[in-house]
Formats: structure tokens, C-alpha cells, sequence
């Protein structure tokens, strides 16, 4: 596999690892997506972004460590976008995650962060944020499983 192919399965492997319960290996390939997104100028880049720094916040929760989750999650929001990212929207995963444990205002940065890429997605935006200000957590559906 070439280094641009990797580069390219490096997204699903972080999340399959994390999906998996293979916290290092999760990390690992985050952080190589990560590097691997300063090299790389492409369509691409706004999902290593996106999902380098949602997988690594969502290793950081599994360290305990809200403070730092919150913070990669906004770093998530603030990709450039992608086809994939404009068109279906980002993985709430992480967001969902913060929010079940009480960090509101985080999320809701980072509802705001996503306007930015994912214009169809202003109406979903719009009712998430309703919820999670009234205390709930969104049913984000299928934004659970990209």
C-alpha cells in the first residue's frame, strides 16, 4: 500500500480501532492521520482533520480528560470541510460523548464551527442546538456512524 493509500484508509482504521476498543491503535492512527494531513493538500484533508482529532478526543475522554476531549472536538469543527463532510455532515460521536457528560457549551461551539462546511446540514444544527440547550442529547442518528 502506498503512503497516499494509507493516508487515505487512515480515517476508517482510527475509527474501526476505536469502534474496536483498541484504544492505542485508535490513537495511534489519529496521530499519524494528523501528520499525514500537513503533507497533504487534497480533498481529503478536511476529514483527516475532522476525524484525526474526533478519534483522539474521543481517546481522551476514555483518559478521563473532558478539558482536552472538548478541545480536539473544536479543532474537529475546524476542518475546511470535505464532499463527504459538506454533503452528510461530521461524526457526532464525540459530541454525543461530551454531552452525556454535561458539556454543553462545547458542543454547541462546535455545532456553530460546522455552519462553516456543512451548509445542508443548518435545519439538523438548528434542532440539535434547541435540544441540547433545553438539557437534552440529540438523536444525531445516522451522524453516529460516519
Amino acid at each position: 500500500m502506498s503512503a497516499l493509500d494509507r493516508y487515505f484508509t487512515l480515517p476508517s482504521l482510527a475509527k474501526k480501532a476505536w469502534a474496536a476498543g483498541a484504544i492505542e491503535k485508535a490513537r495511534g492512527y489519529a496521530q499519524e492521520l494528523l501528520g499525514d494531513a500537513v503533507a497533504h493538500r487534497d480533498w481529503n484533508n478536511g476529514n483527516a482533520i475532522h476525524d484525526g482529532n474526533m478519534v483522539l478526543g474521543l481517546v481522551a475522554l476514555h483518559d478521563v480528560d473532558s478539558v482536552r476531549a472538548g478541545s480536539l472536538l473544536i479543532e474537529s469543527g475546524k476542518t475546511t470541510g470535505s464532499p463527504q463532510l459538506d454533503s452528510f455532515g461530521p461524526n457526532m460521536t464525540l459530541a454525543k460523548a461530551l454531552l452525556q457528560k454535561g458539556e454543553k457549551e462545547v458542543v454547541l461551539e462546535y455545532f456553530a464551527l460546522c455552519r462553516s462546511f456543512w451548509k445542508m446540514g443548518s435545519a439538523e444544527l438548528d434542532e440539535w442546538s434547541a435540544t441540547v440547550r433545553g438539557g437534552g442529547v440529540p438523536s444525531f442518528g445516522h451522524n453516529l456512524l460516519f
